[in-house]
């Protein structure tokens, strides 16, 4: 199917620490002598009990997550951030989740995507060794019914853990806890148009390796993106065909695996670069909105911008 003339389908932050300051031994308050006055109180009280269970275990469960897969620079974090972007300036409303408990982290970094991509700026990358976890709802500006309020928690991770499950390895224990629950997931694999050929074997690992998961996951939706595309010379595909025979020769094996399960595949381009700033000098949506539309259909059952029941026709446009 031509995935990219028609509609997609389904199938820390670092506070500013204040700086330490030296013991000063002239302040009078610095140093104090040890209480022998019986009258206060000198044991603390406070009791911890002993955690039950797992302390890793995942809380809010009630989401759908969606899974970024890809190597350092590969463009996961500018993908999300003009999903985001997208959703919010264009397809409806999208904020954190009340009562998440990144919340606070949640609109800080927000605000960040939000107030650098309207500049040009790209989002910086990753930090290793930790999930950085989005809980959020989307509320589409569509009237019909059909087209409900989704809960979506992006979960993003650093290249360099990828790299980890080459050769038998095995991933960071801050991500085999989501990978190892009870979760619907849906992964998006990022692979740039530059450096597709280096990631064969390594996203045809995380195929295979998503097997071990498959009796854990409640459910999986896979599309693979190729990124960066507009290093091709081109910001679109003439046709399927161009998209298909590109996965074809530069990850033959992702190919036949794609082929195989047929999985939903698209590219990617955020619009004109600066190559000497890496500043975007002319934001393009289209992609981001192939993509968001898609992963909305595949969560929900019904298209981002569904036209609605014959009775909402009518009424809408008797509204309009």
């Amino acid at each position: 199917m031509d995935w990219d003339n028609e509609p997609l389908k389904p199938l820390s932050f670092n506070k500013g620490n204040e700086a330490l300051k030296p013991l000063n031994f002239d302040d009078e308050d610095a140093l104090k002598p040890l209480s022998l006055d019986d009258k206060k109180e000198t044991i603390d009280d406070h009791f911890v009990p002993i955690a039950k269970g797992k302390v890793s275990e995942i809380k809010n469960k009630d989401s759908n997550f969606v899974f970024f897969f890809g190597t350092a620079s590969s463009g996961k974090s500018v993908i999300l951030a003009t999903m985001l972007y997208y959703l919010r300036s264009t397809a409806g409303v999208i904020r954190p989740k009340i009562g998440t408990p990144n919340t606070a982290e949640a609109e800080s970094l927000l605000y960040d995507f939000f107030e650098n991509i309207s500049k040009g700026i790209l989002p910086a990358g990753t930090v290793k060794d930790q999930v950085t976890r989005l809980d959020l709802v989307f509320e589409p500006n569509n009237k019909s019914k059909k087209v409900n309020p989704i809960n979506l928690t992006f979960l993003e991770t650093s290249g360099e853990n990828h790299n980890e499950i080459r050769r038998g390895g095995n991933y960071h224990s801050s991500i085999e806890t989501y990978l190892s629950a009870n979760l619907p997931l849906t992964f998006i694999i990022v692979t740039s148009y530059e450096n597709a050929h280096k990631d064969d074997i390594l996203i045809n690992t995380f195929l295979n390796r998503l097997e071990k998961y498959e009796k854990k996951l409640r459910s999986v939706n896979i599309i693979l993106v190729i990124s960066k595309w507009d290093k091709s010379g081109r910001a679109e595909v003439e046709d399927s065909t161009q998209l298909d025979d590109f996965i074809r020769e530069r990850l033959p094996m992702t190919s036949t695996a794609m082929d195989t399960y047929s999985l939903a595949k698209t590219f990617y381009t955020v619009g004109e670069l600066n190559e000497d700033t890496n500043r975007v000098t002319l934001l393009n949506l289209d992609r981001a909105k192939k993509l968001s539309e898609w992963l909305y259909e595949s969560i929900s059952g019904y298209p981002l911008y569904y036209e609605g029941t014959f009775w909402e026709r009518i009424k809408f446009s008797f509204i309009n």
